[in-house]
């Protein structure tokens, strides 16, 4: 996950952390690693089942590593977004694997096209997910990396160098999470991270199910903080997902646990609080938006 947290009010990413993004310096280790205690410790009893993996990512794993794969979601590497750089520094694990890359297939279908799920009409105007172009958008996501608000959360501030690797980890990577600039009214004012969080480094840390999408966001502009844009942004980007994929049962995010603003966004958004999970680089809180709940929340 690369940045860490996506607050929607604050103007950070809740991480992923869903939406949590780590920078590169803070990427993991590709590979198994055991699921993290507090999950086991602190999740409900719905939030524990099944875990099993697809058949086919469970033979992508064999072939991959020459054993049999538990088909536990232990079995994911991590994922900043988010996402998101939601983890301690606001960092998400994207950048990192959770799933080795040579086990997913070039033509494995992972989020599909994003850049179609839209537009969306919300009560603050029309929102449109459009895929990052760095020639395009790197100027003014790094700007927006260096505001100080952001940047203990997301960890790329500094020259333009650290953004443009991060971006480009995603747009060059296999698929498994997809960069986005956020464009309200036509008007560029958020960045976003949509990631496979069951195939990041952040299925190491809950029990992830198959087809977990996850979730950062950063709302940019000064003017659109402090209005409640995030929980109505997020609230019409997790419907997106779920309507658009149909396969995933529910989207999550892992904001930094200090981070209020951002908690307080999901949870308006209809996310519900999980458990809290320790990632490397953050204490975070494990939202959920189930797609069961999603009428009710």
């Amino acid at each position: 996950m690369p940045p860490t947290d996506a607050t929607a009010n604050a103007g950070f990413a809740p991480g992923t952390e869903i939406g949590i993004k780590t920078s590169p310096s803070a990427r993991e280790d590709r590979g198994h690693a055991a699921r993290h205690p507090a999950a086991d410790a602190g999740a409900d009893i719905e939030d524990t089942l099944d875990l099993r993996l697809p058949d086919e990512f469970r033979a992508f794993f064999a072939n991959d590593i020459g054993t049999e794969p538990s088909g536990t979601a232990s079995s994911g590497a991590e994922h900043a977004g988010a996402e998101d750089t939601g983890i301690g520094a606001e960092r998400s694990l994207n950048t990192g694997i959770g799933v080795p890359a040579s086990a997913v297939p070039k033509d494995t279908d992972l989020l599909g096209e994003v850049a179609d799920w839209g537009p969306v009409s919300t009560s603050a105007g029309v929102l449109h997910l459009v895929p990052v172009r760095i020639e395009r958008d790197l100027s003014i996501i790094s700007r927006w990396m260096n505001d100080p608000a952001v940047t203990a959360f997301w960890g790329l501030a500094g020259s333009q160098n650290a953004t443009e690797e991060h971006l480009h980890s995603q747009l060059h990577g296999d698929g498994r999470s997809v960069p986005c600039m956020g464009l309200l009214e036509g008007t560029p004012m958020s960045y976003w991270e949509i990631y496979r969080a069951d195939l990041d480094p952040l299925a190491r840390h809950y029990p992830a199910r198959p087809h977990d999408i996850g979730v950062h966001l950063l709302i940019g502009g000064l003017g659109d903080r402090g209005r409640g844009l995030g929980g109505t942004l997020l609230r019409a980007v997790a419907d997106l997902a779920l309507d658009n994929r149909p396969a995933c049962a529910r989207i999550v995010a892992e904001p930094d646990i200090r981070n209020t603003p951002s908690v307080a966004a999901f949870l308006t958004a209809g996310f519900r609080f999980s458990v809290e999970i320790e990632l490397p680089v953050k204490r975070a809180a494990l939202m959920i938006k189930d797609r069961s709940l999603r009428h009710l929340l």
